[in-house]
């Protein structure tokens, strides 16, 4: 099942560029920039409206599925989308989960494919659940 829809690709393009533009915005108004404050930079959440989350979320996470495609990690992002990646093991027939899923809230997932965080920041920070062996997305982050 797709993430986001063909014809929502450009709603969800704009979504996305919408967000990192927020979250950028955010990061220059408090001085950050890429080496400073892990603590402040892990706390940008840009205030806009929810179907610009759900959009961005989206699109973020088809971009995420074309980088990578595959049916062996499951990389959730509630409540919005999930997409399987990266070739492996892919799941039995009789359980529909592979055998590495990751978990994130769209704040982490976002922050993370905009380059505003890193996967260990995110990950030191407890803010990432990952399970099996290619629990690490690092060299496929960010997308913008």
């Amino acid at each position: 099942m797709a993430v986001i829809l063909e014809r929502d690709l450009p709603r969800g393009r704009e979504a996305f560029k919408r967000w990192a533009e927020a979250a950028r915005e955010t990061v220059n108004a408090v001085g950050i920039d890429d080496s400073g404050s892990a603590t402040a930079r892990l706390a940008v959440r840009p205030e806009l409206p929810r179907n610009v989350w759900a959009m961005a979320v989206r699109y973020s996470l088809f971009l995420l599925e074309c980088r990578a495609p595959g049916p062996g990690v499951e990389v959730r992002v509630a409540p919005w989308g999930a997409v399987k990646i990266l070739d492996g093991p892919e799941s039995d027939p009789h359980n529909l989960t592979p055998p590495d899923v990751i978990e994130l809230d769209p704040e982490v997932w976002l922050r993370l494919a905009c380059g505003i965080t890193d996967w260990a920041e995110e990950k030191d920070a407890g803010h990432i659940s990952a399970v099996g062996e290619r629990d690490d997305l690092s060299d496929l982050l960010p997308l913008a």
